[in-house]
């Protein structure tokens, strides 16, 4: 069992929260086998709401695949309880906000997707936030102004 963390990093104007639809919120994930090195090139969903059983006999996880190359069967779980928001005074470092237990797989890159939740600093909530571009622009009717998002980047990060 490897324990990797999924960190992001962004540049936000007016946005005092930007998190995760949790635990319905799917991660859009490349994936590595770490038997044979193969990586997939499709982009894989993996959401905590969403168990699926194992064939080997294994208790539930949230992804499983048999590897293309080696036909190894590998599975990816997200950590209860390690889903985190990042917030205004997380900018300019990066800061894990989900954390996957791999088995026989680890994740590669990662590409924001929809399903964000953002509260402006006014408190003005939006919500199905769309950051697959990286970046996202909106106005808070609230403070009468303009919010961003931008710089967006992640890393993955062993932890124990």
């Amino acid at each position: 069992m490897v324990k990797i963390a999924l960190q992001i990093n962004a540049a936000l104007e007016g946005v005092g929260e930007l998190k995760t639809n949790h635990p319905n919120h799917n991660f859009l994930l490349k994936l590595a086998c770490t038997g044979c090195g193969e990586t997939s090139e499709k982009w894989h969903d993996i959401c905590e709401s969403q168990k699926y059983p194992g064939k080997t006999g294994r208790s539930e996880s949230n992804y499983i695949a048999k590897c293309k190359l080696c036909g190894r069967e590998n599975n990816i779980d997200i950590i209860p309880g390690s889903n985190v928001s990042y917030s205004n005074d997380d900018q300019g470092k990066f800061k894990s906000i989900v954390t996957f237990d791999c088995r026989g797989i680890k994740p590669v890159e990662f590409t924001p997707g929809e399903g964000w939740i953002v509260t402006a600093e006014s408190g003005q909530v939006f919500e199905n936030v769309n950051l697959t571009e990286k970046e996202w622009v909106e106005y808070d009717t609230k403070n009468q102004q303009s919010i961003s998002i931008f710089d967006f980047e992640s890393s993955f990060v062993n932890v124990k």
